[in-house]
């Protein structure tokens, strides 16, 4: 018959390997997590998509090369390149804007979104009353709004903001709901058993447990907030990515076009990659994030 001192005894006698492996110790025949292995899967996840980029790429140039469609449809890369080149001052000016409002309306949808979510979780009557109208705010069209915005707030940044926050908005109180409910009763009963109060629980329990849903609705929404922000500009502005986009729509100038393009395609990857890093940064031990790095995709 098995005793609790046999059992003792036989953990005490662990094999050194196995100890050394719980420790995180090199065991032999298991390779090290080094710089070099990070490098070699990023590069792994990466070559991929760089690979449909480099066809994406080469297609293009084919297109304007062979001239297939009109040069004021579709300029040459040297062209868009060149004008990114010239035009850099300009550029840069209205990205920072458009990366400023992306930012401010992404910040304060995810500040608001959280807390609309925690309150709905804790509160029946306030899921009852908010939540269809959360829904309902969310179909309407953002571009309608627009106007509305611009004639209540003028041409600034804050409509544009808050078409940022309306849009992104969404996601997050979806997802962080979720996460918040999907946490396991039996933790939280046991929280409550053990006397920890409401804050120590969220604190401790709830908010940890949500964290991977909820870091998947904020890379929804900080792409999401991009389009806020350029929709904004679309409506009433003087600077920004979208007021450089309607200057070139109306100028019949594609390589502007297609360079204010590429400006926002990358405004809203590397703010999708910041949030993954935070992601990869406050939850390694989710299952998710498991032998893997930042924009793996096996």
């Amino acid at each position: 018959m098995t005793t609790t001192e046999d059992l003792r005894a036989d953990s005490s006698a662990a094999p050194p390997a196995a100890t050394a492996g719980a420790k995180g110790t090199a065991v032999p025949g298991r390779p090290r997590t080094s710089a070099w292995v990070q490098a070699v899967r990023l590069a792994d996840a990466s070559w991929r998509p760089l690979v449909v980029l480099g066809l994406l790429f080469a297609g293009w140039w084919f297109v304007a090369w062979r001239e297939l469609v009109p040069a004021y449809l579709i300029p040459s890369p040297g062209s868009v390149w060149e004008t990114m080149v010239t035009e850099r001052a300009m550029l840069l000016e209205h990205t920072w804007v458009t990366t400023v409002e992306t930012l401010l309306g992404f910040v304060i949808a995810a500040v608001i979104g959280v807390a609309t979510a925690v309150l709905l979780v804790y509160s029946k009557t306030a899921e009852k009353s908010l939540y269809p109208l959360i829904l309902f705010a969310q179909v309407i069209p953002k571009i309608a709004i627009a106007p509305i915005l611009v004639v209540w707030f003028g041409f600034g940044l804050t409509p544009k903001i808050i078409l940022a926050v309306l849009i992104a908005f969404f996601p997050v109180v979806v997802s962080a709901v979720a996460g918040l409910r999907s946490v396991d009763p039996e933790l939280l009963e046991m929280s409550a058993t053990m006397g920890a109060s409401r804050w120590r629980t969220f604190r401790k329990i709830r908010f940890p447990g949500a964290l991977p849903q909820l870091m998947s609705g904020l890379k929804v929404a900080v792409t999401l907030a991009v389009v806020g922000a350029v929709v904004g500009e679309f409506v009433g502005a003087d600077r920004g990515l979208g007021f450089v986009l309607l200057l070139a729509s109306g100028n019949l100038d594609a390589p502007l076009l297609f360079a204010d393009l590429i400006l926002m395609s990358l405004i809203g990857v590397v703010l999708f990659v910041l949030v993954e890093l935070a992601e990869h940064l406050l939850i390694p031990w989710h299952a998710s994030r498991r032998g893997n790095v930042v924009l793996a995709a096996s």
